[in-house]
């Protein structure tokens, strides 16, 4: 299915919905089937994500395991998310960017990754700055042999998430460096037997206790984001959000 209609179905089942549950996604045969992950020849790891907290919605528990296990982990946030709250007035959305920014440094300390890369691009306009994102992102692979790439996926449903996994790709393509693609918001608008999902390519990560664990930990560093504003009555991400996505794990497409 094209990119666009994963947007389509994206925004045609909103957050208030719920999504597809939990449950269904676990008792479903395509996340049994799964092959593992084989990290052989991975020396280091740079995850990009949209916005903060992509990194650890949808890898957070690889991360803590890789980086405990020696491999050196960068997460690369696109943007600082300013635009999570729809008409924040500038001062506002200065406001947010420099929370956020603060939130992902406390994750992914937790996760006990090195310091994040922010790269500032425009939230919620990532795919007019495609190019200049493959452009960093090239820098930052081409830094060090053997880097491995974990993006967003390019049809995951959301602009910046498409956008970023394009870049990541064009990226890797110029360093030739491996590619990996992990879903975030593919569990709220996809089922388990969906023809819009490549499993052929879908690998599991292999994942111990204390490494979802901490995933859950540094998610909660998102106070901005699992937590109303005030004078709001909902937060951006209903609780829902990541109950899912700690119950179905972290799975690739490689």
């Amino acid at each position: 299915m094209a990119a666009a209609g994963n947007c389509a179905r994206f925004a045609a089942k909103p957050l208030v919905h719920g999504g597809t549950p939990a449950p269904l996604w676990v008792a479903g045969a395509a996340l049994e089937a799964l092959k593992p992950l084989d990290w052989a020849g991975c020396a280091r790891l740079v995850v990009v994500a949209p916005h903060p907290d992509d990194e650890t919605l949808g890898l957070g528990a690889t991360c803590a395991q890789l980086a405990a296990s020696g491999i050196d982990v960068q997460v690369v946030s696109a943007s600082d998310g300013g635009a999570a709250v729809p008409g924040a007035t500038p001062s506002e959305r200065y406001r947010l960017e420099t929370t956020r920014k603060h939130e992902l440094a406390r994750a992914t300390d937790l996760l006990g990754v090195r310091p994040p890369t922010s790269l500032g691009l425009p939230d919620g306009e990532l795919a007019d700055h495609e190019d200049r994102l493959a452009d960093l992102l090239t820098e930052i692979l081409a830094a060090t042999p053997g880097t491995w790439c974990a993006a967003t996926w390019r049809v995951d449903g959301h602009p910046d998430h498409e956008a970023v996994g394009r870049a990541a790709a064009t990226a890797c393509a110029r360093t030739g460096d491996t590619l990996l693609e992990y879903p975030v918001w593919m569990w709220h608008w996809a089922t388990p037997a969906d023809a819009a999902v490549p499993w052929e390519r879908a690998c599991a990560v292999r994942l111990s206790g204390w490494a979802v664990e901490r995933k859950r930990r540094a998610a909660r560093c998102y106070r901005s984001q699992f937590e109303p504003a005030p004078g709001e009555s909902s937060p951006v991400l209903p609780a829902f959000v990541l109950q899912r996505l700690l119950a179905v794990g972290e799975v690739v497409f490689r």
